[in-house]
């Protein structure tokens, strides 16, 4: 098994020494002891369960390295949640405290900085460089399981392509994929290829032996140049979904679409998305900019054949892509800007940032989000209820709301004689609150707000029913249940009415 991999490796270090270029050399020569450097985080995850509290205290270790500006790059997976955050060099003892300037966990990127700029003092930033054909050697730095000097591990680009970062569950740019081993703490290390980075190090693949990822120079670049404004926007899109319908000749034919003609077929569009009022169902889109689409939504770029959202990726948001398409047999040439265009409920993980809630006479309110979904457990996906599920993959097209920010629910009851009844209501999508349509937590916290009669009314989603509550009871007995449960009452939303 190992064998025609063994030749292959030979063949390529054989020729890089003909041009005087070899592994070794290159890592003396650029001195990565001086650019690579070991992170040590200490991180506090918040609890979805009782979102008053957090979880245990957690340490870790990753790498990252020197680029251009006195910064260090490293993935956003490393510096999530943290509360401590250091930096070391290799044979150097001394430990720096560091900080987090910039954060793209739609990326897994982060960019660090050290206060004591005599950190850099020695360090040989390095540089980017293009992708890496595949069948070529790459070599990976950092400090897997910690460890005290660099480690360098050497591998194959065995495949390019787009793939899920695991990070935030959702977001899926290019990813180089290599037999060279990377394990923890080899996160945020470079990944490099005749004296330049050609990748961040960032995840593996549990089912297989020696199968890792890398982030390629393409998202990299994407995310440097993002904050050079000094803010981290992200990558956007053009808020649509499109299906390979151009393989049935039947579709081809309902469509309108030429014979030879490839593209693909649009079946919805985002609500408030910058595509909405330019697009709409049965559209075929069969170019973007310079690039033509094939039947699998593909595109030639890079030397390669790509999903068509690379083109979107390169690119950022606000900046616009030229669209040729067919509507009704007739041929249309449109531009539409690329923006977030996010679902209203998103696949993608939140960090840095705690959970919100209102509690109110022992009912806790929280936006449904990937983070409290993922309370089920491991199965998650499969163990919760089956109309949060059903939200989740279908939030884009059930969605007519356009003032709708988020959905909430009622997360948990704790117990109490006000609510003794009320454990059914667990987990159900709340609609209206004494009569305020719920379009995010702060709508939550206006109704209970509201005067009312004798009783709070709460409508949820799933089967319209109106649960009344005691309403001079909920209020007299509001500071009892929080003091029972020991939640913290100095915080504006989180506070009981």
């Amino acid at each position: 098994m190992n064998y025609p991999r063994r030749i292959l490796a030979t063949a390529i270090v054989g020729w890089a020494a003909l041009v005087g270029w070899n592994v070794s050399q290159a890592a003396e020569e650029l001195n990565l002891e001086k650019s690579v450097v070991l992170l040590k985080s200490v991180r506090q995850d918040f609890d979805y369960d009782a979102p008053w509290k957090q979880g245990k205290i957690i340490e870790g270790i990753g790498s990252g390295f020197v680029i251009e500006g006195k910064i260090i790059l490293t993935n956003a997976h490393n510096v999530s949640n943290n509360k401590y955050l250091e930096v070391r060099k290799e044979n150097v003892a001394k430990r720096y405290p560091a900080g987090v300037a910039f954060v793209g966990h739609d990326c897994d990127l982060a960019i660090i900085t050290v206060e004591d700029e005599s950190f850099f003092d020695g360090t040989v930033p390095l540089e980017l460089g293009e992708l890496p054909k595949v069948n070529t050697t790459v070599s990976t730095y950092g400090f897997p399981i910690g460890g005290r000097h660099i480690s360098v591990t050497e591998g194959v680009v065995s495949r390019i392509e787009m793939d899920r970062y695991s990070h935030s569950g959702a977001d899926a740019h290019l990813v180089i994929q290599t037999d060279a081993a990377i394990n923890p703490g080899n996160s945020g290390g470079p990944v490099m290829q005749n004296g330049k980075v050609v990748g961040v190090a960032f995840q593996g693949l549990r089912q297989a032996e020696n199968v890792g990822y890398l982030i390629p120079t393409t998202v990299i670049k994407h995310f440097l140049a993002d904050i050079e404004d000094g803010k981290y926007d992200g990558f956007g899109s053009l808020g649509i979904s499109v299906y390979p319908g151009l393989h049935s000749e039947s579709y081809r034919e309902y469509l309108k679409i030429p014979s030879g003609e490839d593209g693909v077929v649009v079946i919805g569009t985002m609500l408030n998305s910058s595509a909405e009022s330019v697009l709409q169902q049965g559209d075929v889109i069969t170019r973007i900019d310079d690039y033509d689409i094939d039947n699998d939504d593909r595109v030639q770029i890079y030397g390669l054949r790509l999903n068509s959202s690379e083109v979107i990726e390169t690119k950022q948001t606000g900046e616009t892509v030229e669209l040729t398409f067919y509507r009704d047999g007739k041929e249309i040439q449109t531009t539409v800007t690329i923006a977030l265009n996010r679902p209203v409920l998103e696949w993608a993980r939140e960090y840095d940032r705690p959970p919100r809630y209102v509690c109110f006479a022992g009912l806790v309110f929280v936006p449904v989000t990937r983070n409290f979904l993922e309370t089920w457990g491991s199965g998650w996906y499969v163990d919760m209820p089956h109309y949060l599920r059903y939200l989740l993959e279908h939030s884009m097209e059930l969605n007519t709301d356009r003032q709708l920010k988020e959905y909430v629910v009622i997360a948990e009851v704790l117990s109490d004689e006000v609510n003794s009844y009320y454990r059914g209501i667990k987990n159900e999508v709340v609609s209206s609150i004494n009569g305020v349509t719920i379009r995010c937590l702060d709508d939550v916290y206006e109704a209970f707000k509201k005067p009312v009669g004798d009783f709070d009314l709460i409508e949820t989603i799933s089967d319209g029913e109106i649960r009344p509550i005691d309403a001079e009871k909920a209020r007299a007995r509001g500071q009892l249940i929080l003091d029972k449960y020991d939640i913290p009452d100095d915080a504006l939303l989180e506070k009981e009415l």
